[in-house]
């Protein structure tokens, strides 16, 4: 009986031995795998809140403005996560569906909130309320017969997002060789060689407002002067400004003037002028 525990002995240490040393090595790599960052770990962003300390009334509107609509009135201490900033107001998520607009006076912020300050588009402009003076070259059709060289100026003011109201003063020389020209009852040779200076108030229509090309249509009226007559004048065309820079444009464009000529008869004569030039706001 004592023999068989003293062979039994060794064999039972022996088992305790080496089941430790598995222990050990199961667990040698747990300890190596804590120390180690997880490289499939979940990417967790923080959020940027502000806490309402402004009194127990504190407004939050549709728009970053005191003119825009009340979506809310919220007590003091309440926090709200911000989701972009503009100024001195802060746009916040008031729920899962639905944002509001809060000033800075009424909140204290618990982040720098500069990464979230809105920046609009760098090639879009606000040109409202801008002058743009247009001084041009050219040519025009007298008649749609002649060719004449055009000079000319336009000064326009930007009124709305849209619309820009111009006014223009051109000049060109008008030289046609003789011709038959029909009348009402006979036929005359006429010759023509005279100085015109024409002028015109035009409303202007763009199509794309504030980027770099800014294409748009024309109407206006004004009068015409020629061989010591002043004949009422009505133009449309359409044109583009290429934008080189924010205050600087090439400007081409292409107008249709109408008038009744005294000087002719009653005849009625129909211009066109083709123009390139220059645009500078201020």
């Amino acid at each position: 009986m004592k023999r068989s525990v003293l062979i039994c002995l060794p064999i039972v240490m022996a088992l305790v031995l080496v089941g430790g040393a598995r222990a050990e090595n199961t667990a040698a790599p747990d300890k190596n795998a804590s120390s180690s960052p997880q490289l499939n770990a979940p990417h967790v962003l923080t959020e940027k809140k502000v806490r309402l300390n402004g009194g127990d009334n504190n407004v939050v509107r549709s728009g970053p403005g005191n003119s825009f609509a009340i979506v809310g009135v919220y007590s003091k201490g309440i926090e709200f996560v911000v989701i972009a900033k503009r100024g001195e107001w802060y746009n916040v998520r008031l729920s899962d569906t639905n944002t509001g607009w809060i000033h800075s006076s009424l909140c204290k912020e618990f982040d720098d909130m500069s990464d979230l300050e809105f920046r609009p588009n760098p090639r879009l402009f606000s040109r409202i309320g801008s002058f743009a003076f247009t001084p041009y070259v050219g040519g025009y059709a007298f008649d749609r017969k002649s060719n004449s060289l055009v000079l000319g100026g336009r000064l326009g003011y930007h009124l709305l997002e849209y619309v820009e109201v111009e006014g223009s003063v051109s000049w060109t020389h008008v030289v046609r060789p003789a011709e038959i020209v029909e009348s009402l009852f006979n036929l005359a040779l006429e010759e023509e060689d005279f100085h015109m200076l024409f002028y015109a108030l035009n409303g202007n229509l763009l199509v794309l407002p504030g980027r770099q090309m800014v294409p748009f249509l024309t109407f206006g009226t004004g009068s015409t002067i020629m061989q010591g007559q002043t004949e009422t004048t009505f133009n449309y065309g359409a044109g583009i400004n290429f934008f080189v820079h924010q205050m600087a444009a090439f400007r081409f464009e292409f107008r249709t003037f109408r008038f009744t000529s005294e000087v002719s008869a009653g005849r009625e004569n129909t211009n066109f002028e083709f123009s390139v030039g220059s645009t500078f706001l201020f």
